[in-house]
């Protein structure tokens, strides 16, 4: 299976790893901010709510996330800028998706924080 994040690799050797090693540890493996943003790209794919509310920092965390609607294919992600600088960065993407027959994109700009060595997301501006 190709990773959604990055259909030239395999997703066990990508987003795939940061999943499973989640479920057996409970602790998040993403070594970037960048990482943990594909690997959230990858769970939502997927519908990997339990992963996804994990990676969501407590701060900003919702009580519950919503199954996808139904018919939403996502087509791909493209990252367009990271920064990171020790323990905070921002990450800049465009992820595509389709709907209904209908083109859509989530243009966005998240803030991450790493925290006991594992990074979260904060919350994002949309673009």
């Amino acid at each position: 299976m190709q990773c959604p994040c990055t259909p030239a690799r395999a997703y066990q050797d990508c987003c795939g790893a940061h999943h499973t090693s989640f479920a057996q540890t409970g602790r998040l493996t993403a070594p970037t901010a960048e990482a943990l943003m594909r690997s959230r790209y990858s769970a939502f794919v997927l519908d990997l709510r339990d992963y996804l509310l994990a990676s969501w920092h407590p701060s900003t965390r919702p009580g519950q996330l919503e199954a996808p609607e139904a018919g939403l294919k996502w087509l791909g992600l493209e990252v367009k800028a990271q920064q990171e600088k020790d323990d905070t960065a921002t990450v800049a993407f465009v992820a595509r998706g389709k709907l209904g027959g209908r083109a859509h994109r989530l243009v966005e700009t998240s803030r991450f924080v790493r925290e006991d060595g594992q990074w979260f997301y904060v919350d994002g501006d949309l673009a």
